[in-house]
């Protein structure tokens, strides 16, 4: 089973809950998919846009549930898994915290999928 992930605001998430559908972040809705990182790609993605951050949430999908997936080549040509529509957040197969601590992010235990 191959995961794919979100990072998010917490309170992002908590009202894509309470609606039953995210849209994504506005980096999102501008360039019109989600963007997804997989296990790989994910600590860069938290270092890279989510920099400084607190209150953030990790929240895992499995990849194969997801609904207009497709996997595009993005920076250094690797392949980003991004979703061309909405997600139900009741696919979400866990969120997590993602602490930044120092300056740095922590992720939760046992994340890897």
């Amino acid at each position: 089973m191959a995961l794919v992930y979100k990072i998010i605001p917490a309170e992002g998430w908590r009202q894509a809950r309470l609606a039953g559908v995210f849209m994504g972040a506005a980096i999102d809705l501008g360039d019109g998919y989600i963007h997804l990182s997989d296990d790989s790609q994910v600590a860069e993605t938290a270092r890279r846009h989510f920099s400084g951050q607190n209150d953030l949430l990790l929240v895992a999908f499995e990849a194969d549930a997801l609904k207009n997936l497709k996997w595009e080549s993005s920076r250094g040509g690797g392949l980003f898994p991004h979703v061309y529509g909405t997600i139900d957040p009741s696919a979400a197969l866990w969120a997590k915290p993602l602490v930044l601590k120092d300056g740095v992010f922590e992720f939760p235990e046992g994340w890897r999928g």
